[in-house]
């Protein structure tokens, strides 16, 4: 279990600097999906993972993503309730959205299922955790 903490922090101090370069963490098959927010779908493997992150991510300039809390659900299961921030890249917008989420799924030290939750009591209920 603490090698997949290990893992996702690691994923997280690249995202902390703006890098979202690498996918070495993740499964060739892995399902991406932004669960809710304006724009929610599901893509599959690392090709389509990272044409529709980019695309997202294209619209920002200094985009960091920042995690307050890293829940162990389960041995294969970690929440992370994220801080996120950048400016708009046309606009100019500065965005400070706190408590997103992002619910990881780890199977094998590859990250098979990465969930965007734009409501952290969504992600919470889909981890099966109660709010307090």
């Amino acid at each position: 279990m603490s090698e997949n903490l290990d893992l996702v922090r690691s994923i997280y101090a690249d995202w902390e600097r703006g890098d979202f370069s690498s996918a070495e963490w993740a499964d060739p098959e892995i399902e991406f999906a932004f669960v809710d927010g304006p724009e929610p779908g599901s893509w599959m493997g690392l090709q389509q993972m990272s044409a529709r992150y980019g695309e997202w991510l294209n619209g920002w300039k200094d985009f960091r993503a920042e995690p307050e809390e890293l829940i162990v659900v389960d041995s294969a299961r970690i929440l992370a309730l994220v801080h996120n921030s950048g400016r708009g890249r046309t606009s100019g917008f500065d965005m400070e959205q706190q408590s997103v989420a992002n619910f990881f799924e780890i199977h094998d030290g590859l990250v098979t299922r990465i969930h965007v939750y734009l409501s952290p009591a969504a992600a919470l209920r889909a981890a099966g955790i109660r709010e307090g």
